[in-house]
């Protein structure tokens, strides 16, 4: 007993802070770094280290469902790969079609243009990625783990495409992975025109995978269901003419001044495997705006003017003013100290002796 009460005095002896300020401290120092990573950005670098550490770790935890995805490709059977094969021919074929359609009209286009030659693609380079990991369960987060980074040339807000459309861009980069942002997480906002009437608006993520909000569009405007979505080319990420998503709802109401429009996503959110990342060609006319190019000088207001000096009148002559002759002023006599007068002594008086007294 007495081993087991100094043992718990000991322990309660030396017990630490309280909790509520050690609680304290701690949301001192989260604030204080939030802030100096919000205003300095001085916490990248931590984190792209903290990324290439991680990295082994992130392939550790996403060995097990790759493994499994790949025993049951492996397991196969003939059947299913056959009709995929053919289903890839029959697209095959269909995208030859529309490939072939779409140079026939770009050398009409340049024909009518008078230009000598078709124009290059837009597309200047592009990298294949593989996805590790994703997270688009979550209506708060709808974010894709890529295993390119920084040194395979991936740089933050670079657009990611896949097969169909549009994927999203980068938002965070690593040396070896990279994080992308998709067009359906909630804090995403991607400038879209649509293909038929040219409207221009902005998608907003909704947090679900199959659905994009497009709240700013007003009540007049040509928005019809089953129109197509593209980038407008104006947020300076993706070139213009990129598929994003199809109408799917316009629901205008007399009392609102914008419609409620919905639009689904082109591109397979949940179940692509694989992405690619683009460089836009500088210079094209389809390339995304660069900040020069959006930085629009303020015209300038003309100068006023010069007021025309206004018209003297002629000044009337005045009688000329003699001036009054100044008062002649008398010289001051020199004055003369007064003579110094000496006093005599008063003479002195004898006095006669007494007479002698007769006997």
């Amino acid at each position: 007993m007495a081993v087991f009460g100094s043992g718990g005095s000991r322990s309660f002896g030396g017990r630490g802070p309280s909790f509520g300020f050690r609680f304290f401290c701690y949301a001192l120092l989260s604030v204080v770094l939030m802030f100096y990573d919000q205003r300095g950005g001085w916490l990248d670098t931590a984190r792209y280290g903290l990324q290439a550490a991680i990295y082994p770790l992130q392939l550790a935890v996403n060995s097990p469902s790759a493994a499994w995805s790949w025993l049951k490709e492996s397991f196969a059977t003939r059947e299913t790969l056959q009709k995929e094969v053919d289903g890839l021919r029959a697209q095959l074929r269909e995208q030859q079609l529309i490939t072939l359609r779409q140079s026939a009209l770009q050398a009409e286009n340049a024909t009518l243009r008078n230009l000598n030659g078709i124009m290059p693609e837009v597309i200047e380079k592009r990298l294949v990625g593989e996805v590790i990991s994703a997270d688009t369960s979550s209506t708060l987060r709808q974010r894709l783990l890529i295993n390119r980074g920084g040194r395979s040339g991936v740089y933050k807000s670079q657009p990611v495409v896949s097969g169909d459309g549009v994927m999203g861009q980068v938002y965070r980069t690593g040396p070896f992975s990279s994080e992308i942002i998709l067009i359906t997480d909630a804090e995403h906002a991607l400038p879209v025109q649509v293909l038929r009437s040219g409207v221009r608006t902005i998608a907003l993520g909704t947090g679900r995978s199959t659905a994009l909000d497009l709240p700013y569009v007003p009540q007049n405007y040509d928005v019809k269901v089953g129109d197509l979505l593209v980038t407008s080319g104006l947020g300076r990420v993706f070139p213009y003419g990129l598929p994003v998503g199809r109408v799917t709802k316009v629901t205008r109401d007399p009392a609102e001044p914008l419609a409620n429009i919905q639009a689904e996503p082109i591109a397979n959110i949940d179940a692509e495997r694989e992405v690619l990342f683009i460089w836009a060609r500088a210079g094209h006319p389809a390339a995304p705006a660069s900040a020069a190019e959006l930085n629009i000088e303020t015209p300038k207001p003309a100068p006023k003017p010069a007021a025309k000096p206004a018209a003297k009148k002629p000044a009337t002559p005045r009688p000329a003013v003699t001036p009054a002759p100044a008062p002649e002023i008398a010289p001051e006599p020199a004055t003369t100290p007064p003579p110094e007068t000496i006093t005599a002594p008063p003479p002195e008086t004898a006095t006669p002796p007494p007479p002698e007294a007769a006997t």
